[in-house]
């Protein structure tokens, strides 16, 4: 008995053989984009058909508008990751079919979001007629500089009148735009696009961002703005767009240059603040300072799961501190997602916290859901835990 006890007791302590460790990774790797296919799948079955979304917007079934067009950024991270073949295949004939043309809106962020797809596409398998189109539309805009200010003013003649949104003036657009202006530059070598990102990146964190906090408005609207206890008001999924943008940007960036030593450092400043905001439950609540009572919310979780389980692969951040984030947060989505195969929790178009439905869907949470299964899964195949 005592012999047994004692080689159990050396088993346990052992390290675990080199085969058996990496068929463990392989594992914990395989679900996240088990998980992601899945949900992958589901929403490709319904991508002409918007009657599962709840609050249906004049640019959900645009093709080329930015709600699908976020569903296809995470399209490309799965493919990456190694989803099966038909994520790539959908992703081309989306491209194919659109075109490879972005927006009717030649400067703005969410017509121009799209492009981040179709320049996937062409280093995997389209070719350059994929970016052409993109680079013509680039092209105009570093040619003829909107000059507005970033000020968000709501003319009474509506929406599109809004004179700066020719500037990325709200925090969204900046997951949208620079992103795909940073890719361009590096398949074609041509530097102008990566400064006009860099540039219009770094005048709109100046203005929206809250040094406090360490959080972005959602626009100049929301500066003096306070809910019914004086916080100040920082909408999740508007910090998730900066956040995930983030992460998709600093490896486009020179390696080591000022501009990538500068977003990583705020991205390491931001993720200490979300990793603080996070609820119990692995959600982090529309209203980021405002947990107590809040919905559950799945597409700002996403994409900050996304950003901090990236982080932690890049070497930015602490993996002992911030895997636990990525374990709730990553626990939280899978949980979002309902029995009809549909991610619920995702709170619908709007610019600010709203309440939040089970069966509220839409592309957008999915690419954020997509982005994220990506990298769980990389760093669970780098060090299981």
């Amino acid at each position: 008995m005592k012999f047994l006890v004692a080689f159990l007791a050396f088993a346990m302590a052992a390290p675990l053989p080199a085969a058996v460790t990496a068929a463990t990774s392989a594992a914990a790797a395989s679900a996240p984009l088990e998980a992601a296919t899945r949900l992958a799948r589901w929403q490709l079955e319904r991508l002409r058909d918007t009657s599962h979304i709840s609050r249906a917007t004049g640019e959900t079934a645009n093709t080329r508008g930015w709600e699908q067009a976020a569903f296809w950024v995470g399209m490309t991270a799965l493919a990456d990751a190694g989803g099966p073949p038909d994520i790539k295949a959908a992703i081309l004939a989306t491209g194919r079919a659109n075109g490879w043309t972005p927006g009717a809106r030649p400067y703005h962020a969410d017509d121009l979001a799209i492009t981040q797809s179709y320049l996937w596409a062409a280093r995997n398998g389209a070719g350059s007629p994929a970016a052409a189109p993109s680079r013509r539309a680039f092209d105009f805009i570093v040619s003829h500089p909107p000059q507005v200010g970033l000020a968000y003013y709501q003319p009474p003649e509506g929406y599109e009148k809004t004179e700066c949104l020719q500037r990325w003036c709200w925090s969204d657009a900046l997951f949208m735009a620079p992103p795909a202006m940073l890719e361009l530059s590096r398949q074609t070598g041509d530097t102008r696009y990566r400064e006009y990102a860099l540039r219009e990146f770094w005048a709109t964190t100046a203005f929206l961002f809250d040094p406090a906090e360490h959080l972005y408005y959602r626009d100049s609207r929301f500066f003096e703005r306070r809910d019914d206890r004086g916080r100040k008001l920082f909408w999740s999924r508007g910090n998730g767009w900066v956040f995930a943008g983030l992460a998709r940007m600093i490896p486009l960036l020179p390696k080591n240059s000022p501009d990538q030593r500068r977003m990583k450092k705020l991205f390491v400043e931001m993720a200490a603040r979300l990793r603080d905001l996070q609820k119990p439950d692995g959600f982090w609540a529309p209203s980021l300072l405002a947990p107590e009572g809040s919905p559950s919310e799945s597409s700002g979780t996403a994409f900050f799961t996304y950003g901090i389980a990236w982080g932690i692969s890049a070497g930015l951040l602490d993996d002992q501190t911030y895997r636990p984030v990525v374990r709730r947060g990553w626990a939280a989505l899978l949980g979002a997602v309902q029995p009809d195969g549909r991610l619920g929790w995702v709170q619908q178009v709007s610019d600010r916290p709203e309440k939040v439905e089970p069966t509220d869907t839409q592309y957008y949470g999915v690419g954020a859901f997509l982005l994220a299964a990506s990298e769980v899964a990389k760093l669970e195949r780098r060090s299981p835990r």
